[in-house]
Formats: structure tokens, sequence, C-alpha cells
């Protein structure tokens, strides 16, 4: 699929992973819905693109919060020809800890916005787009998910997070199968440590700790790469039902 004159609905697109998606995005001519949580990155990275940028706040995990945010951006571009969700969160919380086993409202949580927010979006925006007219290739759109390293090594404190991913690699290839009918393609990138605002309240020492730890390039993953490997899914038809690892050949131990 052409980035150029075709528009991407991207959650999470005010900070991190998905910010870095929308800027490279917007320079290849693609206009950008950054659908995201928080009104303040989101206003300011809707600003840094210009024209072609759409804010929208959206809750992930609601239903009408994002029918209504790609109501709003097909008012404003004409049609979804992709989705890419990088919303999400972290939290550090072992099974069983000092203050007993893991409160069960914290697991939910990062299901229901990892997990369950991934495929609100991917089910009303693939809705969207069956309705598109079809490229030279018979394409009527995409749907790019963020996965994470940690659905294959989960760390010790990485329950939830790691479940919640996991879930995403797994819904990936039945997605893909079941919108194969409507030329609506579904891939997954799993990256490794990234320079993104999770690790933004981390120490610098330990920050270059976590880089260090990956065997080429030995540093922290770069939002822009993310992006960058986000428009090469984009881009090559042939990929679909697939989740690739970005992370310089970490396997993460188990702390």
């Amino acid at each position: 699929m052409n980035i150029e004159g075709n528009t991407f609905f991207i959650t999470g697109g005010g900070s991190g992973l998905g910010a870095a998606t929308a800027k490279i995005f917007a320079a290849e001519g693609a206009n950008v819905v950054l659908a995201d949580i928080n009104e303040h990155t989101g206003h300011a990275t809707q600003q840094e693109i210009g024209p072609n940028a759409l804010f929208v706040k959206t809750d992930v995990t609601e239903s009408k919060s994002v029918s209504q945010a790609l109501i709003k951006a097909t008012e404003a571009f004409g049609a979804i020809h992709g989705a890419i969700n990088c919303a999400g969160i972290a939290i550090a919380v072992k099974t069983v800890g000092r203050d007993g086993p893991h409160a069960l409202e914290d697991f939910d949580r990062v299901i229901q916005i990892n997990l369950i927010g991934s495929f609100n979006v991917l089910r009303l925006a693939a809705a969207q787009m069956a309705e598109n007219v079809p490229n030279k290739d018979l394409e009527r759109g995409i749907i790019v998910n963020t996965a994470s390293v940690a659905a294959f090594d989960g760390q010790i404190g990485q329950i939830a997070y790691a479940a919640s991913k996991g879930g995403i690699v797994g819904m990936t290839l039945p997605a893909a199968r079941d919108l194969a009918r409507f030329g609506i393609r579904v891939m997954t990138i799993a990256p490794g440590i990234f320079d993104t605002p999770l690790l933004a309240g981390l120490p610098e020492k330990a920050r270059l700790s976590l880089g260090e730890q990956v065997p080429f390039p030995s540093r922290l993953g770069k939002p822009e790469e993310f992006g960058l490997m986000v428009k090469q899914v984009v881009e090559n038809p042939m990929l679909n039902g697939e989740t690739i690892r970005l992370d310089g050949a970490i396997r993460m131990a188990p702390k």
C-alpha cells in the first residue's frame, strides 16, 4: 500500500512509538489521525506535524470512543486506509510478591488497554476499511499491532504485560485470515527495548545498562526505527499474518 495520499489511524499517536510513526508517515504525504487519551501530547504532536494531522481524544477500551474517533477521521480525510495500534501501558508486579498475590484489577487494566484495546480498534477500523475501494493490489486496508518481545521472553514482574502482548501475537494470524476476503492485511511488530515514555522515569545509568544488553546495536531502539518498520510493513503487500521482532537480537533474561 502506498503511504502518500492515504490516511492512517494511529493509537498512542501523541508520543513515543505512535508519534514517531505519525511523523514519518506525514513526511511521506499521508494524513495521520492521532488517537490518544493524553490531550497535551496529542495536541502538541498535531501542531508539530501540521495540517495533515488530526488529534482525537480516544479511549481505546471504549467502543463509543473509538467509533466516534473513526467518524471524525473520515469526516476530516474521507476514509481510513490503515490502523496502527501503539497505545499501551506496562506495570511491574510479580504473581506473588511481598504484599501478596498480584492485584486482579491491575492485571485486568493492562489486558483491557493493551489487548482488548488493540482488538477494539482492529475490529472497528477493519469494518470501516472493508468499505474502501480496493487499490491495484486489491488491498483495502492494513492493521499493524504493537506487541513486545515480552510476549516471548516475559521477565519477572511482567506477567500482566507479557500476557497482554502474547494475546496480540496470538490474534495476528486469525485476524489476517478473517479479513483476507476484504483485502485487509494484519501484521504485528514486537519491539525490544526502545527509548519511549515507558522508560523515561528510569535513571540514565539504568537506561544505558538496558541498552548494553542488546547484542547489536548495543543501545536502546529509537522510536523512529519502529516507525520505519511500520512503513516497510505497509508498503510490502506480501507481509501478512506475521509478527516481526524488532529487537537487535536481544533475548530477555528472567530479570
